[in-house]
């Protein structure tokens, strides 16, 4: 890792964030979690349990909880409601996700809460009389909304927990209903987004204040407390149904949105068989379609794995593009072949087989770029805004949680008189076979919009054994970068042998096919990118990918723990 990025890591490991307040007003599990001071923790080394997440107060009240003797699953489902209240651009109860995980006795767990589409929605809705896309409906506002699944994936999850769901939501109705802390980060998020919120929410919302918010002010939302009240008093159907549901129809009615009661009484949750397979001992298991991520992950690690990587170097220009070539592959699949099982027959077993992958690379030249346009999807013979929660507890139980809004902020449509946001999940459909969605990505018929159909997904939460025993957990957000982001943090510790902080933090790159092009980050190595540029790649800056939190269990049993020097993520263990 260069010197400069060390430094930045270092200087990060403890932010003690711009406090205001004369009094502390301490809330959470067992009194413990203050959100009003609080830290941030980028790296630790833990002896039982710890828990990495994008806000520092909802990575507090994982390790709370777990000290309270709840397990991996308590504290996900009391990180994850946390986050829905201190990370509004990504953290969610209006959203949906993936739960990833591995029982103390071995169970694999693949929870499915993914936003499906509404009832009314058909085809061709975001499409004008001349057949012309419009981005802008499926990008934000009330139509773009997919039915949300978060809650019900939390209520999913808690067969496996052992405290009373009260106890696990508690910390976040009050820090709802009294208050944190906001970073610069946060605020400027808030500020940059004031316009949207007006514009695409018909009520007046708690993250919208007269003046413009500043590092140290308390974010306040009575509402969103209410509703997390309802509940932890009426269980998912205090969500699904009663005032909850009513106001958001109320608020689609306002918006011309479509989703109804039936709608959401009718939302369930899905458990799915995950994707599992090796790479040089390793046992890797990641979540199947409706997401792509494990799908992605199985194709790009085989297709590099019968060469020397190791040998290669990190970030040598003959390793980089080696891992280019097989993203560019596995994603030209993505847009053809995968979309949501119930409704498209997805070739998974072929897709990661040997044969095919070895098919798929015999095209590929060291030294030299493919084009994209001649890169097509194999041929199959048989009938921002995102965030990742990973979790190791003292009984040897993994979790790894990726949920979402899809954009930040998703939608910018808060729900009036509930006070939380709804996603833009709509947009991950291929509104048009061949037109981009916002982060680029083309599809076609195998993720075609259709009325309760789940929409086709990037998010990647990984679970990786050792002989037979728990050895990572990792896991992003960032949209279609994702699968990539985690392909690379793997091979960062399998191949080159880093510490969780390296491989979480080092400069990253990403291709997906189309549009043509390596996006890298702004730390990325000067001296590959010219001989990238050498071999025909087009190269683009594009700042920063994701934000990853990888969990490393150590030889002496020790879990190494990194939260990504991306953003304000935190570790929290003990």
């Amino acid at each position: 890792m260069n010197k400069k990025l060390i430094s930045v890591l270092v200087s990060a490991c403890f932010i003690s964030m711009v406090v205001a307040q004369q009094s502390k007003n301490i809330v959470g599990a067992g009194k413990t979690v203050d959100p009003y001071h609080y830290k941030i923790v980028k790296i630790a080394t833990f002896n039982k349990a710890c828990v990495a997440s994008a806000h520092p107060l909802a990575s507090e009240v994982g390790l709370a909880i777990l000290q309270q003797g709840g397990n991996g699953f308590d504290a996900m489902i009391a990180t994850q409601l946390t986050l829905a209240v201190v990370y509004p651009g990504a953290g969610n109860i209006g959203g949906g996700g993936f739960l990833m995980a591995r029982k103390k006795d071995g169970t694999q767990i693949a929870l499915d809460y993914r936003e499906m589409a509404p009832a009314k929605s058909t085809r061709d809705m975001y499409l004008d009389k001349a057949g012309n896309p419009q981005n802008a409906l499926s990008e934000s506002g009330h139509l773009s909304a997919g039915v949300p699944g978060t809650v019900a994936g939390l209520f999913a999850t808690a067969k496996y927990a052992k405290l009373p769901f009260a106890t696990l939501i508690q910390p976040a109705i009050d820090i709802a209903a009294n208050g944190f802390v906001i970073s610069a980060e946060e605020a400027e998020g808030l500020n940059e987004n004031r316009k949207d919120f007006q514009q695409y929410s018909t009520r007046p919302t708690a993250l919208v204040k007269a003046q413009p918010w500043k590092a140290g002010d308390t974010l306040v939302q009575p509402e969103l407390a209410a509703t997390l009240q309802r509940i932890k008093d009426n269980g998912a159907k205090g969500f699904y149904e009663g005032e909850t549901a009513q106001l958001i129809v109320a608020e689609m009615n306002r918006g011309n949105g479509f989703i109804t009661l039936d709608d959401l009484k009718n939302y369930t949750a899905k458990e799915r068989k995950a994707v599992s397979f090796n790479y040089r001992g390793y046992n890797i298991i990641s979540f199947p379609p409706p997401s792509s991520g494990g799908i992605l992950l199985a194709q790009m690690l085989k297709m590099i794995e019968k060469y020397p990587v190791k040998s290669y170097g990190f970030q040598s220009p003959q390793s980089v593009q080696l891992m280019i070539e097989a993203e560019r592959r596995a994603y030209a699949d993505r847009a053809t072949h995968m979309g949501d099982p119930d409704f498209w027959k997805v070739p998974q077993e072929t897709l990661i087989s040997d044969a095919y992958l070895a098919e798929r690379m015999k095209d590929y030249s060291p030294n030299k770029a493919s084009v994209s346009k001649e890169i097509k999807a194999g041929t199959i013979h048989e009938s921002d805004q995102t965030t990742h929660i990973s979790i190791i507890d003292a009984e040897g139980n993994m979790v790894a949680v990726t949920t979402t809004l899809n954009g930040s902020y998703g939608s910018r449509t808060v729900v009036g008189g509930a006070g939380f946001i709804l996603n833009d999940e709509m947009d991950d459909f291929s509104i048009k076979p061949g037109v981009p969605n916002m982060y680029g990505a083309v599809g076609g018929e195998a993720n075609a919009i259709v009325a309760g159909k789940r929409m086709l997904s990037s998010m990647t939460p990984t679970l990786v054994l050792q002989n037979g025993k728990p050895f990572m957990v990792v896991g992003t957000p960032g949209g279609t970068t994702i699968p990539t982001s985690v392909f690379q943090s793997i091979v960062n510790v399998i191949d080159f042998n880093m510490n969780a902080a390296d491989a979480v933090n080092s400069p990253k790159f990403h291709h997906q096919w189309l549009p043509d092009e390596v996006m890298i980050e702004n730390n990325f190595s000067v001296s590959t990118k010219l001989a990238l540029e050498k071999m025909g790649y087009k190269l683009r800056n594009i700042g920063t990918i994701g934000r990853t939190e990888l969990i490393k269990i150590l030889p002496n049993g020790k879990r190494e723990v990194a939260a990504d020097i991306r953003g304000n993520d935190s570790v929290a263990g003990y």
